[in-house]
């Protein structure tokens, strides 16, 4: 029993010294998903397309924002789903809310400054929670993609509707004039914004 023990603490006590001392700092590597996710980004960069990812909250109402003071850009709905462009290139399709209304967002934006916009994002259900948000440019076309996850369990959200703010960190949007799309699953809300 003796060399059982002793065998045990030769391999065991190097064995974890060496692991602490060399391990790479961070999450560990994870062969599926990480592997998806430089997939996803290599097929959106040959598609012309760029990703930023956006800051993300719920605040407590809508206030109208979302730009400087008295430009506020004209939105108007669309179709929902994801942009047939857009579709055709990314390998996982985030949960999108059913439908986007309520958008406040500026019609002006400088480049060097944070940009915000605002919307109420509708659900079928009580079961979604905010994950993250996206946005992808290509040329003079912004889609912004707002990922949900379902809440485990029997937890669920207070109401079917969900007031979001994002956030463009400053230097993601280049001078020029786009055509902006927060996506929903059916039904879309667009707005026309100028960098400068």
């Amino acid at each position: 029993m003796k060399w059982i023990v002793l065998a045990i603490l030769v391999v065991i006590v190097p064995y974890t010294w060496i692991t602490l001392h060399y391990r790479k700092p961070g999450k560990a590597f994870e062969p599926y998903g990480d592997m998806k996710k430089q997939a996803n980004v290599q097929r959106l960069l040959s598609a012309g397309f760029h990703r930023a990812a956006l800051i993300a909250e719920r605040p407590a109402d809508l206030k109208s924002g979302g730009g400087p003071a008295g430009v506020k850009a004209s939105a108007h709905p669309l179709p929902g789903g994801i942009p047939p462009v857009l579709g055709q290139v990314l390998l996982e399709v985030p949960l999108l809310p059913q439908s986007v209304t309520q958008l406040h967002a500026g019609g002006q934006a400088n480049r060097l400054l944070p940009y915000t916009l605002q919307f109420t994002a509708v659900f079928p259900d009580n079961k979604e929670s905010l994950h993250s948000a996206h946005l992808y440019s290509r040329e003079d076309e912004l889609f912004v993609l707002v990922h949900f996850e379902q809440l485990p369990g029997d937890l669920m959200a207070r109401t079917r509707e969900s007031v979001i703010r994002l956030t463009i960190p400053p230097g993601t949007l280049q001078p020029g004039a786009y055509r902006a799309n927060v996506v929903g699953s059916r039904q879309s809300m667009g707005w026309s914004v100028v960098v400068q």
